[in-house]
């Protein structure tokens, strides 16, 4: 006892093994990997983290959109149905400051944000998507300032082979087939994936093709890793960019490999190529009528380390390195090389306080780089209430796009800036009992050189330009219970609010269309018979709007060989623009079966 006295309070926390009781009587059986150091118990983050078991509810879901809207601080601006183009907001960050991760490696593209959501992978092949809200540009650097949103793919549990297959109205069809293996060391998932529509209106039909290979294999190294995907998507644009009756066909090729070099060590690579044929005038006969073709090239290779220093802290560190190409008829030709180095440090004592520490130092041309700090604790008060709080800096660099483009209503500007902001957050997560949970958040964040499209006048070209201030303030709210072990019910609530207008007498394009109140409530239950039962209702009003409700409602039975299923969406009609002058669709249902025809547990 006289040691320990004799000692500092860090060097107290540092020696001291965990050795106090839990104070949290919940079971902790999900873990999130997404903006922490190593894997740990969701109520254990310091953070605002969502996680979603996308694998139990995929079959009342229809598209990965589906997910996204079931949290209020995620804004899911979309032009096209079934995830066809939309575009991520988190926390009222521009579709650009939304990072898009599969597995932990890198989706943005460096074209344009629009093209972030273009996940390659099928709806079938993930198995959980993590969101982190805030900054992340500490561990994944730039792009992560509003938020991370990560899809991780499945690790098969059975041998099978499922086909799938729909009908809808506005000429929906769709088709989908998985083939999986799992052994012991190791595990292959096949999956192909089709959805055709004739489209709702004039002008906004679609394709989507994905396909996907996804391999583990366990050696005396570790666990190797390597995704294969690819996913065309052509659609009708109708009024997407502009007065016109557009057509756009965009494509990507994503191959990546992960191997562990023992348990503390692993190397990543992802390559990833993105095409964009885009048509202004679809169906004009003119050849010098607006039309680009854009073709990305994006590799990024990373190393990283995770060291047990004590029993309660960990360090995480690695370096990486990125190089995007592009070729457009538009855009031009050109390279960006980059890389960094990042650790983060994650101390816990007594099962009752964490804190983290974590830089990166991020580096590009020939003298430019930044630094992403972040600093996050939390505190167990009581068995059944933690308080958490963080700060945190982030920076997004401009996209080919918003530094290049020109067409007859925008145009770029070489001379842009990159973004940074500072984050800072702070909340409470109460557990009263196993079946209930709530949470409250209250977070600010203070943007620089901030860039979007302006013009004053009607009459005017939108043109990208920097701001230097622009501040946002928000409130999240959650409760969750569980009702009889198979019934679950959640509210959740986002109020946002932008402290200051953009530039004075000059209109903006993105910034100010994000939602100042932002509502959703959900049931989901699962019956004896295989039965399972999902609704959703989302209340949203975005600044100077009027304020909308989408109700959507999904069935299906998940036992047996043969599992039909039926999906509503948009059940009273609402008339709603996510996209000032783009219209949504209106009342729409889709039915059909997926048949199991061979299942085998490992």
């Amino acid at each position: 006892m006289k040691s320990v006295r004799g000692c500092s309070f860090v060097f107290f926390l540092l020696c001291l093994p965990l050795i106090a009781e839990d104070p949290n009587p919940k079971e902790k059986t999900t873990v999130v990997v997404t903006g922490t150091a190593t894997e740990i118990p969701l109520e254990e983050a310091d953070r605002n983290i969502r996680s979603i078991d996308v694998e139990s509810l995929r079959p009342v879901s229809n598209t990965i959109a589906d997910f996204l809207k079931l949290d209020s601080s995620v804004d899911l601006r979309q032009r096209g149905t079934n995830a066809i183009q939309g575009d991520i907001s988190i926390r009222g960050g521009s579709f650009g400051q939304t990072l898009v991760l599969l597995d932990g490696l890198r989706l943005n593209d460096a074209q344009s944000g629009h093209h972030n959501f273009n996940v390659p992978v099928p709806l079938e092949s993930i198995q959980q998507m993590e969101i982190l809200k805030g900054s992340g540009s500490t561990l994944y650097g730039s792009d992560a300032v509003g938020g991370v949103v990560n899809f991780i793919t499945r690790r098969p549990e059975a041998t099978e082979l499922r086909l799938r297959g729909g009908l809808g109205n506005f000429g929906v069809n769709q088709q989908s087939a998985l083939a999986t293996f799992a052994g012991e060391k190791f595990s292959q998932v096949l999956n192909a994936s089709r959805d055709f529509s004739t489209g709702f209106m004039e002008g906004r039909d679609y394709r989507n093709l994905s396909l996907s290979s996804l391999t583990n294999y366990r050696s005396a190294l570790g666990w190797s890793r390597v995704s294969l995907a690819h996913v065309d998507r052509p659609f009708g644009a109708n009024q997407y960019y502009g007065n016109a009756n557009s057509w756009e066909r965009i494509k990507s090729w994503f191959a990546s490999g992960r191997q562990e070099l023992g348990e503390k060590t692993d190397v990543a690579f992802a390559f990833r190529r993105h095409t964009d044929l885009f048509a202004y005038h679809r169906y004009s006969t003119n050849p010098d009528a607006f039309t680009n073709r854009h073709a990305v090239e994006s590799f990024q290779v990373s190393l990283r380390r995770k060291e047990e220093i004590t029993s309660n802290m960990r360090l995480l560190y690695g370096v990486e390195t990125f190089r995007d190409a592009i070729q457009s008829t538009n855009l031009g030709a050109h390279t960006r090389m980059r890389g960094a180095g990042y650790a983060v440090l994650d101390l816990r004592a007594f099962r009752r306080f964490s804190f983290t520490a974590g830089v990166r130092d991020e580096f590009w041309g020939s003298n430019n780089h930044t630094f992403s700090p972040s600093f996050g604790g939390g505190f167990w008060a009581t068995s059944t209430l933690k308080l958490r709080g963080s700060i945190s800096r982030a920076f997004r660099l401009p996209s080919y796009t918003e530094l290049y483009y020109h067409d007859p209503s925008n145009v770029g500007s070489p001379f842009l800036k990159p973004e940074s902001a500072w984050s800072y957050e702070g909340g409470a997560d109460w557990f009263p009992s196993q079946k209930v949970k709530a949470g409250l958040t209250i977070f600010h964040r203070r943007e620089q050189n901030g860039i979007d499209y302006v013009r004053s006048s009607p009459a005017e070209i939108w043109r990208a330009t920097n701001f230097q201030r622009l501040n946002f303030t928000g409130v999240e709210a959650v409760v969750r219970t569980r009702i009889r072990r198979t019934q679950e019910i959640e509210f959740s609530y986002t109020g946002l609010r932008g402290a200051q207008a953009v530039v004075e007498n000059l209109q903006s394009k993105y910034v100010f269309n994000y939602p100042q109140h932002q509502g959703i409530a959900s049931w989901q239950a699962g019956f004896e018979n295989g039965l399972i039962l999902r609704t959703r209702i989302g209340a949203l009003q975005r600044l100077g709007r009027n304020p909308y409700a989408v109700w959507d409602a999904y069935g299906a039975f998940n036992r047996g060989p043969v599992r039909p299923f039926l999906q509503f969406t948009n059940l009273t009609s609402s008339r709603y623009e996510e996209i000032p002058g783009i219209a949504m669709p209106g009342r729409a249902v889709v039915g059909g079966v997926e048949i199991v025809a061979f299942s085998r547990k490992k």
